[in-house]
């Protein structure tokens, strides 16, 4: 050790953490409202999800404060909290802030991936065939984002993937509820992405990202034609 240089002495390392007890009340929130199973305008009572949840009110207070962040809740203090209607303007800041992101994870995937990295990639787009072809809207909507996380994480850079999920709460349930019509669609999609990274050709895969990611704007005017009371009213700043 060079004179002058201090010794530190480190602590033992703690395991890494397992989910707490406001993970696991967050995480099943947010399934049940990206799913509709919690629909726009549902009341949650504190009391009441801590009695499903078998855990005390703090966690989920503090689940309940984590979906409002997203914009999924609205909590209006001694009265209540209610799921919050889908928002246009949020769904397209969802989408800008994405693509700015994923646009550059596919661009490193088409210029590094090999075999391996592909064969992650065509593994779950096998599942996702499968989900199609057994009516599993949930087990596919599941699967498509693992198809985008994964390429975050396989040009290492997981944490893109963090930031996108804080942004696309909105852009979630519109996701969900294109894929009565949409799902094959996206599929597709994937495969043309995932045949360009294969090629190595940077320009093809980045188009791809941005078509795929471009489709929620084809797909709004019907989904709200479809389940208008889900939406903020368009005078709002939303249409």
């Amino acid at each position: 050790m060079n004179e002058g240089m201090t010794r530190i002495r480190l602590a033992g390392f703690e395991p890494a953490r397992a989910p707490s007890a406001a993970d696991r009340v967050f995480e099943a929130l947010y399934h049940q409202v990206v799913t509709l199973a919690l629909p726009p305008g549902a009341r949650l009572s504190e009391a009441e999800v801590a009695r499903a949840a078998g855990v005390s009110r703090q966690p989920v207070r503090d689940a309940f404060f984590r979906l409002s962040q997203l914009g999924f809740l609205t909590i209006r203090p001694q009265r209540s909290t209610e799921v919050s209607v889908v928002s246009e303007q949020a769904v397209q800041q969802a989408r800008f802030v994405r693509t700015a992101l994923e646009v550059e994870t596919v661009r490193l995937a088409a210029e590094r991936f090999g075999p391996a990295e592909i064969g992650e990639l065509e593994a779950v787009l096998d599942e996702q065939a499968a989900a199609i072809a057994a009516d599993d809207r949930e087990g596919f909507h599941g699967l498509d984002d693992e198809f985008h996380r994964r390429i975050c994480a396989l040009v290492g850079h997981d944490y893109a993937w963090a930031l996108i999920r804080e942004q696309k709460a909105h852009m979630d349930r519109v996701r969900f509820m294109s894929l009565g019509f949409g799902a094959q669609a996206a599929l597709d999609d994937h495969r043309v992405i995932l045949d360009a990274v294969r090629a190595g050709d940077v320009p093809a895969a980045v188009a791809a990202m941005r078509t795929h990611l471009s489709r929620i704007e084809e797909h709004l005017p019907r989904i709200r034609a479809e389940h208008g009371e889900l939406f903020a009213p368009a005078s709002r700043g939303d249409g």
